[in-house]
């Protein structure tokens, strides 16, 4: 992982918040290693309890990750 986290990341929406924490990883990744990150850079536990609920597999690039959570959380969150 790649320690490019942003310090106002508790503060950003959900998207956003998702969206840097997906941008500071290096692929693949597995789901612990995506939820892992989204704690370590404060992100809400919102976005802790949708990585959470990734299906257990690697994750080739961010767009595995976007469109899993995109089609499961709904058309706003694509990230």
């Amino acid at each position: 992982m790649n320690d490019t986290r942003s310090p106002d990341i508790p503060h950003e929406t959900i998207d956003l918040q998702i969206a840097d924490v997906l941008a500071s990883i290096k692929y693949p990744a597995n789901k612990d290693t995506l939820v892992d990150a989204a704690r370590e850079a404060g992100a809400s536990n919102e976005v802790l309890v949708m990585l959470d609920g990734l299906p257990e597999q690697d994750y080739d690039d961010i767009d595995a990750v976007t469109r899993w959570v995109a089609g499961n959380y709904g058309p706003g969150l694509g990230v």
